[in-house]
């Protein structure tokens, strides 16, 4: 029997397939079909699912639209949810590349192809095994064993479950974690950054819209809730939601009701709600920024992420797991750490988390594959801000004035003006005020601007886009 993996290709091209074949047969066993429902039959026919998958998104009978692509990745995902799905088609649009990562593609490859980098590509798609397997947490430290328990605890329960914790610690793999040992798991598991869309567009991506809803809806459209059909929905930074939306996402989490965009039918969703915070959400609460009811809702199950620095010597096996994730994604031999580097990388605090540890991982192994990494040539790639000692204490602040009668007194003149008073404009040149000097304190560097501000960067980002500030010139880096 052979050892070599089957590769799934479905494309209604025949000449793009015999390319592929001839191209890929070296390295697997190829099944080819033509179209969907072809493709769902042939996976039927094999004495066990292939473990990748290469679709088009254009296929009959609309080789036109992304549809029917669409739907083959969910059936192929039913079928075998451990299958890895790359996506290469014509049909190359950001948003057609979004929607199929979102239901489950692995990669999303532009055609034409570069064979190299398509070989590369699946190459990396059947490792490393630990993902394959559905281990989403890595770690053995107390703190990870205590963070496994409650996803195992929770995972079945149909209840929404509240996911805080820093920055970069890692939330979105605890609800994929969550989804994965649930019985939900061949079902969709979609996300949502609720910090990366727009808030006039969060509605319409939630619940969808109908054709004139509003300008640009030329058609009509399904939204999150419906697409997750009975899986899980993700909501990443929930605390970023705009308060009044919140109302709506209440309504579907008590009673599964929503409405579409422009339209009066009711729905209903079936879909388990994953929230994931940074935010102090009861803060929020106090500031008026967040409805009491909706976080009660939403926290029924909480699970609190540790940071990495609270996690010992975890940060050794992610160390171990991202080194040969990426030694095995750039053909590469790995890196290795001096001894003294080593023990430089097990007192480092990571203030980014284990996106920060992943990120440094990936320079390393680009700028030193193969070598040893010196304790000095590490530390050029850690935030030293957070390690180094403060040279001397800290002078007492100084003494607050209460200048709230002066505001007030501002205020109420400003309102007995000539009457061409407008609270949004005040609020808006208010905030302009404040993102500009955050923008001057920080050189420039959104990232850090955001934190002065206590935002996400995506949030500052749409900010900057709304008060009409132009986007400065990101630092060059991974």
């Amino acid at each position: 029997m052979s050892n070599t993996p089957t590769l799934l290709i479905v494309d209604d091209d025949p000449l793009i397939v015999e390319t592929l074949s001839m191209l890929l047969a070296p390295d697997f066993d190829i099944v080819s079909a033509p179209s969907r429902t072809r493709a769902v039959d042939a996976i039927r026919a094999l004495p066990a699912p292939p473990p990748l998958a290469l679709v088009d998104l254009g296929l009959p009978p609309m080789p036109h639209r992304p549809d029917e692509g669409f739907a083959l990745i969910a059936d192929l995902l039913a079928h075998s949810p451990k299958m890895r799905i790359i996506v290469l088609s014509g049909q190359s649009d950001n948003s057609n590349a979004r929607r199929a990562r979102t239901l489950g593609a692995l990669e999303f490859i532009a055609k034409p192809a570069d064979p190299e980098h398509l070989r590369r590509v699946l190459a990396t798609a059947l490792g490393p095994a630990a993902e394959r397997n559905g281990d989403h947490l890595i770690g053995t430290s107390e703190a990870m064993q205590a963070l496994r328990d409650r996803v195992t605890q929770f995972a079945d329960a149909p209840f929404p479950v509240l996911i805080a914790g820093e920055s970069g610690a890692g939330k979105e793999r605890v609800a994929q974690g969550l989804h994965a040992a649930s019985r939900r798991r061949s079902a969709p598991f979609l996300t949502l950054n609720c910090a990366a869309i727009a808030p006039t567009l969060i509605e319409a991506a939630l619940f969808g819209h109908t054709r004139g809803a509003f300008t640009g809806a030329t058609g009509q459209h399904a939204g999150y809730f419906e697409e997750a059909t009975d899986g899980c929905l993700f909501l990443d930074e929930i605390g970023e939601l705009p308060l009044e939306l919140q109302p709506k996402l209440l309504r579907v989490l008590e009673n599964g009701e929503f409405q579409r965009v422009g339209e009066t039918r009711t729905r209903f969703s079936h879909a388990r709600i994953l929230a994931a915070t940074n935010r102090d959400l009861p803060a929020e609460i106090r500031a008026g920024r967040f409805r009491a009811d909706l976080y009660h809702r939403l926290s029924v199950f909480t699970i609190t992420v540790p940071p990495l620095r609270q996690m010992g010597d975890d940060r050794l096996q992610l160390l171990d797991h991202f080194r040969a994730r990426y030694a095995h994604q750039t053909a590469r031999s790995a890196f290795t750490l001096s001894a003294e580097a080593l023990a430089l990388w097990r007192g480092y605090h990571f203030p980014g988390n284990v996106r920060e540890l992943k990120n440094i991982v990936i320079r390393l192994q680009t700028k030193h594959f193969g070598n040893e990494v010196s304790a000095a040539q590490l530390e050029d790639e850690l935030d030293r801000r957070a390690t180094l000692p403060s040279a001397a204490p800290s002078p007492p602040p100084p003494a607050v004035v209460d200048d709230s009668e002066v505001r007030i007194a501002e205020a109420i003149d400003a309102l007995r003006g000539d009457g061409a008073f407008n609270l949004d404009d005040a609020l808006r040149e208010q905030e302009r005020c404040y993102v500009e000097a955050a923008l001057q304190l920080a050189d420039g560097n959104v990232s850090r601007a955001a934190r002065l501000l206590g935002i996400n960067r995506t949030t500052l980002y749409n900010r900057m886009e709304v008060l009409g500030l132009p986007r400065t010139t990101p630092t060059p880096g991974i």
